[in-house]
C-alpha cells in the first residue's frame, strides 16, 4: 500500500528530498505544482530534490492551452470563476456575522445557564452558514460541468491522456503549494487521478488539497482579523482532515478563546498543525493521524497526538 506524506512549509526548511529518499522510492516521480502559476516552469530546485526524477505535470500550462483553444470551456470557466467570486463576498459576509454572534453571546454574562445553550445555538449557526456556501459551491460546479462538460472538450481529453499516461510512469506524485484555487481547479479539470499504489508527499496548498475540506484562514492578513472560510472540497484522499500550513504564522494560536471556536466549528475533522519542519506520514492507507502530529482541540489548545 502508497503512504501519504503532509509536510511544512518548504520555502525555509526543505524536507521533501530526504522524506523521498526515505520512501525508497526508484522511478520517476510526478511534480504538480500548478499552484504556482506563471511560475510552474521555475521547477528546477524541486527537480533537483528529487535527484532529477521529477516530471512536471504542467496542469497550469496545459489549463491555460485550453482556455486559449477552446472557446465555449473558457467562457463557461470564467463565468464560474466570476459566480464563485460573488458566492464567496456574500459568504463572507454572512459568515462575519455569524462569528461575531458566537464571540457576543460567549461574553455575555449568564445567570441562568442560557449562556452554553446559546453560544451552541450561535456556532450551529456559523456552521449553519458553512453548509449553505459547500451548497451552493456544488451546484456551481454542476452547472459548469452542464454548460461545458470537460468529458467533451476535445483538447481536454488530449491533455487528460498525456497526463494519465505521465502518472501510470510514476512511482510516486509530489504536490507543492501556492494558490490552493488554482491547484485545485486544475487537478479538476484534468481529473487527475492518484494511483493508490502511489505514494504521495504534498505540502501548503498541496497539503490541504489532499483533503476533503479546504479551509482558509488568516489572523494576521493586511485587512485585518477574518474568520477563517471554507473554500472548497479537496481531493478527499485524507477525510476527517482540516489542513493548517503555517499555523504559527497565520493563526493566533495564543488566543485559545478563538482557536476553540475554530476547532468546535470543525468538530468533525481533526484540525492538523503543519509548520516549518513537520513531517506527518500516513503509511499503507491509513487516515489516523499518527503521534507526534500537532493538532488544535476543542479546548484551543495546541495538543500532540499520543503524548501523555
Amino acid at each position: 500500500m502508497s503512504t501519504t506524506i503532509l509536510l511544512g512549509p518548504q520555502r525555509f526548511t526543505t524536507t521533501v528530498g530526504s522524506t523521498v529518499r526515505a520512501l525508497g522510492v526508484t522511478g520517476r516521480i510526478a511534480m504538480v505544482n500548478s499552484g504556482w502559476e506563471e511560475r510552474e516552469s521555475d521547477d528546477a530546485e524541486l527537480a533537483g530534490h528529487l535527484d532529477g526524477r521529477g516530471v512536471n505535470l504542467r496542469l497550469h500550462h496545459r489549463m491555460m492551452d485550453v482556455l486559449s483553444k477552446d472557446e465555449h470551456f473558457a467562457a463557461a470557466a470564467r463565468a464560474f470563476r466570476d459566480r464563485m467570486d460573488e458566492l464567496r463576498t456574500f459568504y463572507g459576509i454572512r459568515l462575519q456575522a455569524a462569528i461575531d454572534a458566537v464571540q457576543a453571546v460567549a461574553h455575555r454574562t449568564s445567570i441562568h445557564a442560557v449562556g452554553p445553550i446559546a453560544e451552541e445555538s450561535a456556532m450551529e449557526a456559523v456552521r449553519e452558514v458553512d453548509r449553505w456556501y459547500a451548497a451552493e459551491l456544488d451546484e456551481l460546479y454542476r452547472s459548469v460541468r452542464a454548460t461545458a462538460p470537460p468529458d467533451e472538450s476535445g483538447t481536454i481529453g488530449w491533455h487528460r491522456g498525456e497526463i494519465g499516461a505521465v502518472l501510470d510512469e510514476c512511482e510516486a506524485v509530489v504536490i507543492a503549494g501556492g494558490n490552493v484555487r488554482t491547484l485545485l481547479w486544475t487537478l479538476r479539470v484534468f481529473d487527475v487521478e492518484l494511483r493508490p499504489e502511489q505514494s504521495v508527499v504534498a505540502w501548503s496548498a498541496g497539503a490541504m488539497a489532499l483533503t476533503d475540506e479546504v479551509v482558509l484562514f488568516h489572523d494576521f492578513a493586511p485587512q485585518g482579523v477574518t474568520a477563517a472560510e471554507l473554500h472548497d472540497r479537496g481531493l478527499g484522499r485524507l477525510p476527517g482532515i482540516v489542513a493548517l500550513p503555517h499555523a504559527k504564522r497565520r493563526l493566533q494560536l495564543d488566543d485559545h478563546e478563538r482557536m476553540s471556536v475554530l476547532a468546535r466549528r470543525f468538530a468533525e475533522h481533526r484540525l492538523l498543525l503543519l509548520d516549518d519542519g513537520a513531517v506527518v506520514r500516513f503509511p499503507d492507507g491509513a487516515t489516523d493521524l499518527p503521534a507526534g502530529a500537532r493538532v488544535l482541540d476543542r479546548t484551543g489548545h495546541v495538543t500532540v497526538v499520543g503524548a501523555a
